[in-house]
């Protein structure tokens, strides 16, 4: 190991921190190295400053990226650590995802001092979420609720929320349990019922293409299930042309020797929506993934992503 710390980038979040600070835990004792042969470099995103518009308004997931990138690029960081479902499908030219953590839990949380549940909401009540899939769902099974662009940090969000601007919101468990605010959940929506992001509850290393160093560190901590489950949904979002500006659900897991994928596409309203699933064998997670993105595309018609 060289004497100069290993760079990590990442967002400034107390989620984005908390995600870096467990990369680098796991790695520290993966190597049995001191917490200082690790620099932790906050990177202020283009997301982070923008916070009065919907993504879908002003660029979408790259929003979350590009900075770090161009840091990676430069060599002023040795690789980052974002979450899985902020990643644009296409990334720079000589970046990749090189690792995975293992996944937390995928499912989204429901918050509210209203009600127990998304269905016990009274009539007309009002929810927020910066998530388009997360809108389009909620109006989906709730049609009658006023659901709100909400955005800002989770601490943010749940302080709007208990000064009444809304009277639930839904956020990712997986980033309230690494941040210690489980307690805060009211109810947690069924993954069946309630299909979560592509790479929710996914923590993703990006690094330099060849960088044979940074490979070397990082394989101990990598777990390929999780790795084999997001490159299916991954490549089911990217034949959807999918971003912040889409509504689309995906869910890969592993059973046995195959993967099983379903996904999910729907108009913005909740009103129109297609879904559809299929299975294969581990290697061709990708390629199913791609497939079943290509299915839902044709069933849907021209103009359906896009309207």
């Amino acid at each position: 190991m060289q004497s100069k710390p290993v760079r990590i980038g990442t967002r400034g979040s107390a989620l984005a921190l908390a995600q870096a600070h467990e990369t680098r835990d796991r790695l520290m004792k993966a190597h049995g190295l001191p917490e200082d042969a690790f620099q932790i470099a906050v990177i202020k995103t283009s997301g982070d400053r923008i916070l009065d518009r919907a993504l879908s308004e002003v660029g979408g997931k790259g929003l979350f990226t590009k900075e770090i990138e161009d840091a990676l690029l430069s060599g002023d960081i040795d690789f980052a650590v974002h979450s899985s479902k902020d990643m644009p499908t296409l990334l720079p030219d000589g970046l990749e995802i090189s690792a995975f953590l293992p996944r937390e839990d995928v499912r989204d949380a429901f918050i509210s001092p209203k009600a127990a549940t998304l269905l016990d909401l009274p009539q007309g009540a009002v929810v927020g979420s910066a998530s388009l899939r997360r809108q389009a769902m909620i109006k989906r099974l709730r049609p009658d609720l006023e659901v709100v662009t909400y955005r800002g940090n989770v601490q943010s969000r749940l302080k709007k929320l208990g000064e009444g601007v809304v009277d639930a919101t839904l956020l990712a468990y997986a980033g309230l349990k690494r941040l210690g605010l489980g307690d805060v959940v009211t109810s947690v929506l069924d993954e069946d019922a309630f299909l979560p992001a592509v790479g929710q509850g996914a923590i993703c290393i990006e690094s330099r293409v060849g960088d044979e160093r940074v490979n070397a560190l990082l394989a101990p901590i990598h777990h390929e299930e999780t790795a084999i489950c997001v490159a299916a949904e991954r490549a089911f979002l990217t034949e959807l042309d999918g971003s912040c500006r889409t509504p689309i659900a995906g869910l890969a897991r592993v059973a046995d020797s195959t993967v099983v994928l379903r996904g999910l596409i729907l108009k913005p309203d909740g009103s129109v929506f297609h879904e559809g699933m299929r299975e294969a064998a581990i290697a061709d997670a990708a390629e199913m993934g791609a497939e079943l993105g290509l299915a839902l595309k044709a069933e849907a018609g021209p103009g359906f992503l896009t309207e």
